[in-house]
């Protein structure tokens, strides 16, 4: 018997990347730059470019900087300056979360951004799995508004946090998605199909790419972040996204 769909969203943070996981079979794209930061907002030309070479749905990153989600009145400023930004292109949606410095949600500037972001779709990212207490923080998240949450269960990944995304799953029922994201790959997403009956996953499928170019000075490294080689650049591996599909394929129709 046939099971419902399940959505594949990918994370990128170059233009020719999302490209890439279109063609191998991602169901919407996160869009980022910085992945050595854990993904910042991209720029306004890498979103206006993706949403017109992309036909599949994208969700913008929101976030000023690396580090810690407790941002300052001027970065809230940027944040809303950017949600802005993806209204008018007319993007899909738009990805950020904001903290206290207790480890709880910021609720009022949560609700402020979702309400400004309508009407995009909105994901709070894993900045939940930093908080200090994820059941009551669900609730808090739902009632600002957002239409899903990516999170690795609050561990350094998603089979680690398996157990707690089910417990996440079963008590946010249709009132929100629970999107499993971190170390997600062909080789294990069947097993988290199957545990958290989750309807939404998320994956990087990273893999590096050698630049083209012949000559490289090897007194300089601008980039510590990719060995420090700047020959070296993110991308994402199609046959991982692949294979990932084909896994989600057999799941829906056993």
């Amino acid at each position: 018997m046939s099971k419902e769909k399940i959505i594949l969203e990918v994370c990128t943070f170059t233009l020719e990347s999302a490209l890439i996981a279109e063609q191998a079979g991602a169901d919407r794209i996160e869009l980022c730059e910085n992945y050595a930061e854990g993904g910042t907002t991209p720029s306004y030309g890498n979103i206006k470019l993706a949403k017109s070479k992309l036909n599949i749905p994208i969700n913008v990153m929101i976030r000023p900087r690396g580090g810690d989600f407790l941002y300052s009145n001027l970065e809230l400023e940027i944040m809303k300056l950017d949600i802005e930004t993806c209204k008018t292109i007319g993007v899909h949606g738009v990805v950020f979360g904001i903290l206290k410095d207790d480890g709880s949600i910021d609720e009022k500037r949560c609700k402020e951004l979702v309400e400004l972001a309508k009407p995009l779709s909105t994901t709070f990212h894993r900045a939940f799995d930093m908080v200090n207490e994820p059941f009551y923080t669900l609730d808090v998240i739902i009632e600002c508004g957002f239409d899903r949450i990516l999170t690795s269960g609050l561990e350094v990944n998603a089979v680690k946090g398996a157990h707690l995304l089910s417990k996440l799953i079963e008590k946010a029922k249709d009132r929100i998605v629970i999107m499993p994201g971190g170390g997600v790959r062909a080789e294990n997403i069947a097993e988290l199909m199957q545990t958290t009956k989750a309807k939404e996953f998320h994956t990087s499928a990273k893999t590096t790419k050698k630049s083209e170019m012949q000559y490289y000075n090897h007194k300089i490294a601008l980039n510590t972040a990719l060995n420090n080689n700047e020959n070296n650049m993110h991308s994402v591996d199609p046959d991982v996204i692949v294979g990932m599909r084909k896994e989600i394929v057999k799941w829906i129709n056993c």
